[in-house]
Formats: C-alpha cells, structure tokens, sequence
C-alpha cells in the first residue's frame, strides 16, 4: 500500500519534488520543538491543482497528511506522528500582491510573514501580527497556528486580519471563505475556524488578509521596578488610564541578567522587573500619551524611566528585548518555550507561581513575554540528554498549565497545541468542549488523514520531552 500511494503521487508531482532519501525524510522529521518522527515521503507542492492531487490520494489510500511551512512550531504543529506525507509548502511564493486601494494583500502560503509587512510598507500600509519568528516563518503556518508577537496588544492576533481563504480540504476539494471585503457575516465564520486549526481541518493554498496604515510615528519607554506586583499593577493602571501602548513588554531579573551576559546592552540586573513600552500614532499625541504613562508608572513604584529620544536608542530596547531568547538557550543545551496566558490582573500570581515551581522542581526559569495582553513566555533551561532533569521538567511544565488554568488563563496564547499541550487540553474545555471539537474534526475529515495526532490526546497519551 505504501508503495502505491507514493507512486501514484509521482504521477501528478514532479519527481524531483517528491523526496524519500532518508537524508531528506530526517530533515523533515521535527520542528522546533520536540520529538521527532520520520515521514514516508515529503512532497513539496507549488501550485492549488497539485495539492488537490495530492490531497485526493491521501484521502483514497487514508494516508496522513502533515502540511508543513518552516517548521518554527514551538507546539508540535507540524511532526508527523503516524508517518505519511509531509506537505511542504515553503517553495510555494509566486503570489504576493498588495491591493492598496482596499487595504488588503493576497499571498500563496510560503510566503514569509515578513515579506508580506515589507510589501505592505512599500504603499504605507503594515501587517499588524509581528511573531518572533516572522523573519523565517510562513504565512500559511501562522495561519494555521493563529499567531501572534508583541503588537497582539493594540492590534490582536494572526485571526484578527485574516478575511479570505483558498482551502484544499480533506477529500481534495477546493474551497474559498471570505473574501476582499472587511465586513462578512453571511453563514457560519469558515474563515475564523481554520484559522487556528493547526492545519486538521485543511491545507492552505492563497490567503487575503487586511492591512492597516502605518503609524506616523512610535515611541519606546523602559520602565524599572523592585516589585514584579509594583510591575503589574503598572500595567493595569496604564491600560485603564486611555492610553493603548502597541506592546508591552515584560522582562523578568533572571532574563535581564542572561542578555547582558550574553550581549551587554546595559539592562538593569538588580530589578525584579522591567517593562518596555512601545506607543504608535500621531507624533503630537504622542508627546503627551508617553508623559502620561512616565507618571502613570513611576507612580505606581517604577524606580527610574528611561525614555529613548532616537530611533537608535530604541531599536536598541528592542534588540535586547529579541535577545532574551538566544541569551538563555546558551545557558544551557536546551529550552522549553512556553506560552501560558492569564488575565492580566493575575500577572503577578501568576509569576509568584512560576517561581514556586522553579524551587519545587530545581529548574532554571526565567519569565518574559507579552504583559500588556496577559501572554507569558514561562522558559525553562535544561538539557535533554539529562534523563532526570527532564523528568522534573515535564513535571513542571505540568503544573505550569496548571496554574494558567486554576488562575482563568488559557493553554496558549500563541503557540497552539499540538502534541505538547494536547494532554492537557480537556483541563481547559472540559470533556464536553472536546466532544464537540471532535465532531468538527470528523465531518470535515472522516478518515482522519489531516494532521493526525495533534490538539487531541491520543489515550496515554502524556506529556514528554526525553527520548524514550
């Protein structure tokens, strides 16, 4: 049987885009995450026709399809757990049109996240969702995983600028939801549904999303606090007082202290908390909204501001901020990103957890992420080869979804569920919540070829990050 879908797919895909070297089957064997799983062949689609090609013979043969962008899932999104094909979708980039009278940008899905803001600025426009890997990533795979990144505060997630899909679904067919148009209720959101779904419901082909202008003008505030509570309330005060920074950004002591030992940018190590500020807008509100946020902070314990005056000093703040995660994967050989979200009242709860797990389990933790919209980064530094230490690092971990839950917080904010956080999943919606998910998955795919193994626990199934 496994002979014969492979060469059936020879037959409507270029030879040489259908790969089944060992070589090239481990290359596609993990993501960013962990685990990893070979596939029986990888085939790299470039055009709609072909991937309902594909799709169809997948379906015939109940084969698994595991469509796959740059692979940056932090969550498992893209491992293929029951073997199969993988659907790479990365030489895919021939369409990338702006359409600046409407305010919105048709693109192919391995277009990178990236690129699509870069040809949006080139007629004043911007593409909002801003996740960290938007540089390397595909916006087929955000799409997908409905991501998000630091402007997620004042501008919402992936989800939120998504208005027309071309999807190939399960049994090969091609279907289009939404459309150019900003407002569209007709029937149930199709759209909202896939997006999200981490690709179990469909593979897609073209996506349109809308674009906004671009701010005239940002400034950039870093804000020092003894108290990560102090650090908290500040971000409260600030989001109830009129003002909505595009991001704010928090930084625990223990990532302030890795950065400036991996690249010194002059981060204070002796505060509990630091949070950056960025505001967007018209230059002369500007002025004012960042005086009333200097006061609004420093009155609720901030010791010191530091406002950057130049678009250097800011870039700078930035930098520092991206270089959290590289400075603490040197650390040690491994990290466990995660991506648990509270209500931003319960920040500092939710941190003062964190560090009681950090002493529970003896793990090195450190804290950053999102603050503005509740959306944590809780990473902790390991090493896999270390049987022990990771058994107390899975032990964590589940105790740090845990507290998400137990405070009214969510699984992920922006990572999705994949194959990590799938255990967990009936602790958030409850056994009723994944009944009713699964009756989605299985009238949009009967014979369960989408991306097998994913959001659902499979029975047993446990969260690991050993090789077992």
């Amino acid at each position: 049987m496994s002979r014969n879908w492979q060469e059936a797919v020879k037959e409507v895909i270029d030879e040489s885009r259908v790969l089944t070297d060992i070589s090239d089957l481990y290359s596609y064997s993990f993501d960013a995450s962990f685990g990893t799983f070979v596939p029986e062949a990888v085939i790299q689609v470039k055009a709609r026709e072909e991937v309902v090609s594909v799709v169809k013979i997948a379906n015939e043969y109940k084969v698994p399809v595991y469509p796959r962008g740059q692979a940056t899932s932090l969550s498992g999104g893209s491992l293929p757990v029951h073997g199969g094909m993988v659907l790479d979708v990365t030489l895919w980039t021939d369409t990338l049109e702006v359409y600046h009278d409407d305010l919105v940008v048709v693109a192919s899905p391995g277009v990178l996240t990236a690129d699509i803001n870069q040809a949006a600025e080139e007629h004043g426009l911007f593409y909002p969702p801003d996740p960290s890997s938007a540089h390397v990533s595909t916006i087929a795979g955000n799409l997908a995983e409905n991501s998000g990144g630091p402007r997620g505060l004042k501008y919402g997630v992936t989800k939120d600028y998504v208005i027309g899909l071309e999807v190939v679904t399960p049994e090969g067919k091609v279907m289009n939801t939404g459309g150019r148009t900003i407002k569209n209720v007709t029937g149930y959101d199709l759209t909202k549904l896939i997006v999200g779904s981490e690709g179990t419901l469909g593979i897609i082909t073209k996506v349109t999303l809308k674009l906004l202008p671009k701010p005239q003008a940002t400034k950039t505030m870093m804000a020092v606090f003894d108290d990560i509570a102090e650090a908290g309330a500040a971000i409260s005060q600030t989001l109830t007082s009129g003002i909505l920074p595009s991001k704010m950004e928090l930084m625990d002591q223990n990532c302030a202290i890795s950065v400036e030992n991996f690249q010194p940018f002059g981060l204070p190590t002796d505060a509990e908390a630091i949070i950056l500020i960025e505001l967007d807008g018209h230059p002369d509100v500007l002025e004012k909204e960042i005086q009333s946020v200097d006061e609004i902070v420093r009155g609720v314990g901030a010791r010191y501001t530091v406002l950057a005056e130049t678009n250097k000093e800011a870039a700078n703040l930035w930098k520092a901020r991206k270089m959290v995660s590289p400075a603490i994967a040197a650390v040690k050989p491994t990290k466990v990103s995660e991506d648990a979200t509270v209500p931003r009242s319960k920040i500092p709860e939710m941190i003062h957890r964190l560090n009681d797990i950090k002493e529970k389990y003896e793990i090195e933790l450190v804290v950053f992420g999102h603050a503005g919209d509740g959306n944590l980064h809780p990473n902790i530094m390991c090493d896999k080869r270390d049987q022990e230490e990771m058994m107390r690092v899975e032990e964590a971990v589940g105790e740090i979804f845990q507290a998400a839950i137990e405070l009214g917080g969510t699984l992920s904010g922006e990572h999705g569920i994949g194959t990590l956080k799938a255990p967990f999943m009936e602790d958030e919606v409850g056994e009723l919540g994944i009944e009713m998910l699964k009756k989605i998955k299985d009238s949009w795919d009967p014979n369960n070829i989408m991306n097998p193994g994913k959001i659902f626990a499979e029975p047993g199934q446990k969260l690991v990050l050993r090789d077992e």
